[in-house]
């Protein structure tokens, strides 16, 4: 492009048109900036009234003069210039006028000024710096230009002034879209930018667009061109005669951005819209459906279309539908917003709890509401949640467990109305310490084992005693420790105590039943070995009889036989004897026979087995068997009731008796007493040498009243098994391996 031509075309219309003096003088200084050899140019005109030359245009001025501006003055200038015509910035700067101070506070020294008036009857000057090196002979060529230009001018005829009197940037284009004339909006446009940055104001495809324009003989509008930040709407004109097009352009860049960012958001909302999980919907003022988003399938099971036109209050849950229907006109009429939460019916017929959120749209004049713009979530899950907290707090509150809520320190949070009652603490007491309700033992137990196993497997049980504030007699208590964790990872726990009174006085009571009930099956055992016993106690009395009668008769012979006396002491001393194992049977069977608690001790089991195997000795001896003894003496010691487990050694020593005089009549058998340390605790077996037992029989030989003895109770095993599991152990039976039965009894050792 050559820039000067057009440029200086551009101002020869502006000058022609008379557009505003400002206007055309920027005009001819962006002409003379053009140029290589020019380094700034100004237009003043003449201010008859003030006596000085003042800036014209929009352009770069030059600073204030030197001195009070109240009385500055260039009619010295004025009438040098007016006589000269032109003047050297040299000579300027030489004469006392208000323009000299100015240029040499600007540090201006090489130019000229020319009286140049570019409006009728305005004197004006043109103030022309040259860069270094320019030859000042330069500038009267192009004085004597603008002079012959100004002149031309005025003589040719007065152009249409659309393209010079436009407000919106114009130029001109050939059709070559070459620019040939711009307008003065459009060089305000272009400010002090040379003339070939203005291809970056127009559309990249210009010359398509000017030919485009001519050949179809039609304006083409609406085409942006972005420079910069700034956007610009072109609309191209042609004009067939002159082959030309005139361009024309608007800042758009507000409109545009907002345009844009209209869009953007409708696209965000539509995005919305078509994705989120809750229901966005739009309502007339009673409550038809105006639209809705596709959420309402997944939520309600009805698409948009089939919503359209219908009532949302045909979805209402009838309870909540007057209610609702009549709060929300109101607040919607009154506050413009309202929130609430209602059941709504699934097209499949069930009913789920929506939170709505409506805001009102009023008419822009008269404040009416003309649409309700809703955003509805399916809350079911969080109702239900928050009801069965409620249950759960309400079944807390009437538990009669005693709840204690724990938190990650181990205090105290919570306390229900049975734990309050068991503990004796009243609404306005402090919540207590855990130290004052447990053992040292128990409280280091439930801070280390009791949570540690909850933390690993969520629970932890265990018996305790819990000790009331204020000395009140201590609960036995079932403990449950669960641990819980909340939302934001914090941990806390909840602690079960179950009064365990009752229980523990019905176990009294059991264990009281059942001592009765050995103690009578002591008695039925001792009924059993009446003859054996009458055997043991009438051997020691008879021969005790005999020594008294052999005695009496060495007394009369005393004073005959030299060794009567000996003989008497002999019989005395046998008497003694005999009476003694009198004495210790009788001993054993009121031992066997106490009545009353136990009494757990620490037991010799080889001793209690001995005394045992001594009740049934005759009864053996009578059968022909022989009861073989594997004890050692050194057997660790059992914690137990001394009757109670020689009374079940006793039914299991007489039942081997049985089953080996069942499988032996007549014949002599064997039955094995062992008793030896195992698996931590001590195992004491007996084995007959019997017919045994089948699988049915074993699962069932611990049944009460089950018994395979004619004249049996059924009672003696499953009493034996209950007496040692309340010991800790346990008892059971299997075949031998060469035959017979064999019954194990374990009990831990102490």
């Amino acid at each position: 492009m050559n820039a000067p031509p057009v440029r200086l075309k551009t101002w020869l219309r502006l000058q022609r048109e008379e557009v505003p003096l400002g206007t055309r003088a920027d005009a001819l200084c962006q002409v003379l900036r053009s140029c290589a050899e020019v380094r700034q140019a100004f237009y003043l005109s003449w201010q008859a009234h003030a006596g000085i030359y003042s800036h014209e245009g929009s352009g770069q001025q030059l600073p204030p003069g030197q001195g009070d501006p109240l009385e500055a003055s260039d009619r010295q200038l004025f009438e040098r210039l007016s006589a000269a015509g032109s003047l050297s910035l040299g000579a300027v700067r030489q004469l006392d006028c208000w323009l000299a101070g100015r240029l040499r506070r600007a540090a201006i020294r090489r130019g000229r000024v020319f009286d140049l008036a570019l409006e009728a009857n305005r004197p004006g000057l043109l103030l022309v710096e040259l860069g270094e090196g320019v030859s000042q002979g330069w500038l009267a060529w192009v004085h004597e230009l603008l002079d012959a230009l100004l002149a031309l001018s005025g003589e040719l005829s007065r152009g249409s002034p659309l393209l010079g009197l436009d407000p919106q940037p114009s130029l001109l284009l050939d059709a070559e879209a070459r620019p040939l004339e711009l307008n003065a909006a459009l060089l305000a446009l272009l400010a002090e930018r040379p003339l070939a940055e203005l291809a970056s104001f127009l559309p990249v495809n210009q010359r398509a667009l000017v030919r485009a324009c001519l050949q179809q003989r039609r304006a083409i509008e609406e085409v942006e061109a972005s420079c910069g930040e700034r956007i610009l709407v072109w609309t191209f004109i042609p004009d067939p005669r002159e082959n030309h097009v005139l361009a024309r352009a608007r800042e758009a860049s507000a409109q545009v951005r907002a345009e844009r960012e209209a869009a953007q958001a409708r696209r965000l909302y539509r995005l919305i819209t078509e994705n989120t999980t809750d229901l966005i919907s739009r309502h007339t003022p009673d409550g038809r459906f105006l639209d809705a988003s596709p959420a309402s399938w997944t939520l309600l099971g009805y698409w948009p279309e089939e919503l359209r036109g219908r009532p949302v209050q045909e979805l209402f849950h009838a309870q909540d539908l007057a209610q609702l229907v009549h709060t929300a006109r109101d607040a919607l009429a009154q506050d413009g917003y309202h929130t609430m939460s209602f059941r709504i019916r699934h097209r499949d017929g069930h009913y789920l709890w929506f939170e709505t959120a409506s805001r009102a749209i009023r008419e822009t004049y008269t404040g009416d509401v003309v649409e309700v713009v809703s955003v509805s979530r399916d809350i079911t899950a969080r109702v239900q949640a928050e009801e069965n907290r409620r249950r759960l707090a309400e079944v807390v509150s009437a538990n009669t467990d005693l709840v204690l809520f724990l938190d990650a320190e181990g205090h105290i949070t919570y306390l229900n109305p049975a734990a309050r009652r068991g503990l004796r603490l009243d609404e306005s007491q402090t919540m207590p310490q855990l130290a004052e309700l447990f053992s040292a033992e128990e409280l280091q137990r439930l801070h280390g084992e009791g949570r540690a196993s909850a933390e690993r497997c969520g629970v932890w049980s265990a018996d305790a005693r819990l000790q009331p504030p204020g000395g009140a007699p201590s609960l036995p208590v079932s403990l449950v420790l669960l641990a819980h964790q909340a939302a934001g990872g914090e941990r806390y726990y909840s602690l079960v105590a179950r009064d365990m009174r009752e229980r523990e006085l019905r176990e009294a009571q059991q264990r009281r039943h059942q001592d009765e009930l050995a103690h009578t099956a002591r008695l039925v055992t001792l009924g059993e070995l009446a003859s054996g016993i009458a055997h043991e106690i009438n051997q020691p009395l008879a021969a005790v009889v005999n020594y008294a009668s052999a005695s009496q008769r060495y007394l009369q012979a005393l004073g005959q036989n030299p060794q009567a006396a000996e003989r008497v002491a002999q019989g005395l001393e046998r008497i003694t004897e005999h009476a003694n194992h009198a004495s210790e049977v009788i001993r054993r069977l009121r031992a066997f026979l106490r009545k009353g608690q136990r009494r757990m001790q620490a037991l010799d089991v080889a001793e209690v087995a001995r005394e045992a195997v001594r009740l049934c000795a005759w009864e053996a001896d009578a059968r022909q068997v022989t009861i073989l003894e594997q004890l050692s003496d050194n057997l660790p010691p059992v914690y137990a009731d001394r009757v109670l487990l020689e009374q079940v050694l006793l039914n299991l020593l007489r039942n081997a008796i049985d089953a080996n005089a069942e499988a032996h009549p007549g014949q002599d058998s064997e039955v094995e007493l062992l008793a030896r340390a195992e698996a931590g605790g001590l195992v004491i077996e007996v084995r007959d040498q019997g017919p045994g037992l089948g699988d049915a029989e074993l699962e069932q030989v611990f049944t009460p009243f089950y018994t395979s003895k004619p004249e049996g109770l059924g009672l003696g095993l499953s009493m034996s098994r209950s007496i040692v599991e309340g010991f800790g152990g346990f008892l059971d039976g299997r075949r031998g391996e060469q035959g017979g039965l064999v019954m194990r009894c374990w009990l831990p050792v102490h």
